[in-house]
């Protein structure tokens, strides 16, 4: 059991008083990485301006891995690590490198702090509000993915306690060389992420804009079902749910061609929960994933009752990704399910219409995935709804993006517009929704808010657009952040 499991009371004063009454941090002062003005002052000359790569060199804890070939004219792209304690609360132990990306424009420019929630993708995309504010992005892997991994790994200390006092530590020894206005965001669950940061640390940033972040009530929210259950027409309702009783009446011959088909396109293996469950699982996630990344127009290609089994594989891999429970992609995720597992929550699945063709009812939950045993650690009920309360309490300047269609939009988090914070939703969006996909009117309070947030003065839509059209010409990636777990790890 991780150690801040067994103190709820310090973890509600800590969020619910938004940290001002519990004194702010349980860091112990060691912990907090130590600030660098001396880098500046060190560099700074009366003839030139100081070279970033000698700062970053600089900074204590920091390695400059890489600087990468330019993205961009007047932009420089530098891979990095950071070094990190295991555990926060005990900084002379373990500690492992951390990875992160720096795609810098100037020192002067607001820093956009993006917050991964899993692996980091190494390439220099840009995110949605550094290309809206046209800022640097310091873009963070999440501890215990990709090579970010304590060794040895305790899983007790995967929580979003420690992974906030990792992003603490960043913005503390950073900070002195990005001396703007500094805004957290991310997708998904690196949108939920970044809400935890603000949680634990509310003065670190200026502002947050979270994508598409849920907030979850145990590891099978009931919530989700009913969200699903209004979506699309009836008959669309009823396709699917027929489809999902087919690819189980016929398991017999679909879960062969499941494993076959898999094996050859992708390589993906089973041994971990088997075919047969890795079948039921995926099958149990077609409704979800339908709507996750899709909309109404799939209702028109799911197959007629009685066809070929391969259409049944087929279909099944276009929406859910015959990957998702393959052995290679459930050890990638194993963190993201252990969190789900003990402390993030995830979402229950409607079985009611597969009564006599389940060979596992109720046995698609986080704590099945995780390919270890998940005795030791149970779940935290208390630590979403503390966070909850404290980011409609007590969340100021936090703009939320969420897609109407969007299932994980079933536990999305309320603000206040008291605190200088909002909450949009895209028509008709998916988890890919993004704020210059919204409604004009609600497009232009958000970026206008997002701007000011960042010390910038307001921009009219006109030149936002030609902006927009100029970094697609360009080739310039823009994104929300979201990675699509169903299409597999993310790769450099």
């Amino acid at each position: 059991m991780s150690r801040f499991f067994g103190r709820p009371a310090v973890l509600a004063c800590a969020l619910a008083l938004g940290l001002q009454a519990c004194g702010g941090s349980e860091l112990p002062p060691e912990s907090i990485a130590p600030s660098a003005p001396e880098v500046q002052a060190q560099s700074l000359t009366q003839d030139t301006a100081p070279d970033i790569l000698a700062q970053l060199q600089a900074v204590p804890g920091l390695t400059v891995v890489q600087e990468r070939p330019a993205p961009a004219p007047g932009v420089r792209f530098f891979v990095l690590s950071y070094d990190q304690p295991a555990d926060h609360l005990r900084p002379n132990g373990t500690r492992f490198q951390q990875r992160l990306t720096l795609r810098y424009r100037s020192a002067e420019a607001p820093m956009v702090l993006a917050t991964t929630g899993y692996g980091l993708n190494t390439s220099s995309g840009q995110t949605e509000p550094t290309f809206l504010v046209q800022g640097n992005q310091l873009q963070v892997e999440h501890r215990f993915f990709g090579p970010s991994i304590p060794q040895p790994a305790d899983w007790r200390l995967l929580s979003i306690e420690q992974a906030a006092s990792d992003h603490h530590r960043i913005v503390q020894a950073l900070k002195p060389l990005f001396p703007g206005k500094w805004i957290s965001t991310g997708a998904s669950k690196g949108g939920m992420t970044s809400l935890y940061h603000r949680a634990f640390f509310p003065r670190d940033v200026d502002a947050t804009v979270a994508y598409v972040a849920p907030n979850s009530y145990g590891t099978q929210d009931p919530r989700y079902v009913k969200f699903l259950g209004k979506l699309g027409t009836s008959a669309c309702r009823e396709s699917i749910r027929g489809f999902q009783r087919e690819v189980l009446e016929r398991r017999a011959e679909v879960g062969p061609l499941f494993q076959a088909t898999a094996t050859a396109y992708y390589g993906s293996t089973y041994d971990f929960l088997g075919v047969d469950k890795a079948l039921e699982f995926s099958t149990l996630e077609f409704a979800f994933a339908f709507w996750q990344y899709g909309d109404a127009s799939l209702c028109d290609v799911i197959p007629p009752q009685g066809g070929p089994a391969q259409g049944l594989v087929d279909l099944m891999d276009a929406v859910v990704g015959l990957s998702y429970m393959s052995d290679g992609d459930l050890d990638y995720y194993a963190p993201y399910d252990f969190q789900a597992a003990t402390q993030l929550g995830s979402y229950a699945s409607e079985e009611g219409h597969l009564r006599g063709v389940q060979h596992y009812p109720r046995g698609y939950d986080p704590r099945a995935l995780v390919p270890f045993d998940m005795r030791p650690y149970p779940f935290n009920p208390f630590v979403m709804p503390l966070v909850e309360g404290w980011v409609k309490a007590f969340g100021e300047r936090i703009l939320l993006v969420y897609g109407e269609n969007d299932p994980w939009s079933t536990g999305a988090f309320s603000v206040s517009a008291r605190n200088d914070s909002y909450r949009f939703y895209q028509p008709g969006g998916n988890h890919g929704s993004r704020i210059l996909a919204l409604p004009e009117a609600e497009q232009a309070l958000a970026t206008e808010r997002l701007r000011a947030w960042a010390g910038l003065p307001a921009e009219s839509a006109a030149d936002l657009s030609l902006r927009a059209r100029s970094a697609k010409s360009s080739g310039e990636s823009i994104t929300t952040g979201v990675v699509d777990r169903r299409r597999g790890p993310p790769r450099d």
